[in-house]
């Protein structure tokens, strides 16, 4: 391979493979067959969420695996927000997944109109503190909520998981994170609204060039600009050609090609709004 299965370092310390597995909308009746289809292919990060309603089976696919726990990267979220809901969505996700600990742990979405993700925050720190999580992330900050809580806390997020793929790279976003040395996390990699990516003439072209799918040309794309990547499918068949995204590499060209895609718009929720 090209690039074999790696990880990157969070600032905490703690090492997440920069290629997992997402399980969002897959229902928990289905999640277990598709995760363990999933780690038997070789993933080693799995992210779930309490808004998932899939922790339970999720858990249980861990378990059945025959890995030992610290051989699978867990990842949950809370959706609740303030000091004691934090707590509780996190005790209640330990004990839906049948873990002692989380690999890392996110606040879903900032829910600014609330006015409390930086208690929230502290929470999580507070939580990390306890090894309670090994990691303390979010999902969803924008630049001026990641400055909030690193000012009133003192503690940077170790990862921010936001909407990024071709027609939304987020490049002003990403200068912030390198600065502040916060890891950048990519759901909806292959973007949301239907398979206009997969037509797009760069993706399709490094697709024939280099004998792949366009869906495994945008995979590849997110690693090479050094995102962790997280796509979702309950299809066995797709699991395992996603996962063969780390065998070959786009040329300067190719990336700059579809870089040159972004239209600087959302397909997903507003930061602003979700939530509130």
């Amino acid at each position: 391979m090209s690039e074999p299965i790696t990880s990157i370092k969070l600032s905490g310390g703690a090492a997440i493979p920069r290629f997992g597995y997402g399980t969002f909308k897959i229902d928990d009746g289905d999640v277990q067959a598709a995760v363990e289809t999933a780690l038997e292919t070789g993933y080693r990060l799995v992210d779930t969420a309490v808004g998932y309603g899939n922790e339970t089976g999720v858990g249980r696919a861990v378990a059945a695996s025959g890995l030992k726990r610290d051989e699978v990267f867990l990842t949950s979220k809370t959706w609740d927000h303030g000091y004691d809901d934090v707590r509780r969505n996190l005790e209640e996700s330990l004990e839906r997944l049948g873990t002692e600990y989380l690999d890392l742990y996110l606040l879903h979405w900032p829910r600014p109109g609330l006015g409390k993700y930086v208690e929230s925050w502290q929470a999580l720190l507070d939580a990390r503190e306890e090894g309670l999580i090994r990691a303390a992330g979010v999902s969803n900050f924008t630049i001026e909520h990641l400055d909030r809580i690193e000012t009133e806390t003192g503690a940077a997020a170790e990862i921010n998981q936001v909407e990024l793929h071709p027609y939304f790279s987020q490049p002003e976003l990403r200068a912030y994170h390198a600065e502040h040395l916060i890891a950048t996390e990519s759901w909806g990699p292959l973007a949301l609204r239907g398979g206009g990516l997969f037509d797009e003439p760069a993706v399709k072209a490094a697709a024939a060039a280099h004998e792949r799918t366009p869906a495994q040309v945008a995979l590849r794309w997110n690693l090479q600009r050094g995102n962790v990547v997280i796509p979702k499918s309950e299809t066995p068949s797709r699991i395992r050609e996603n996962w063969e995204t780390l065998d070959f590499t786009l040329t300067d060209e190719e990336l700059a090609a579809i870089d040159a895609l972004d239209t600087g718009e959302r397909q997903g929720g507003d930061p602003a709004v979700v939530g509130n």
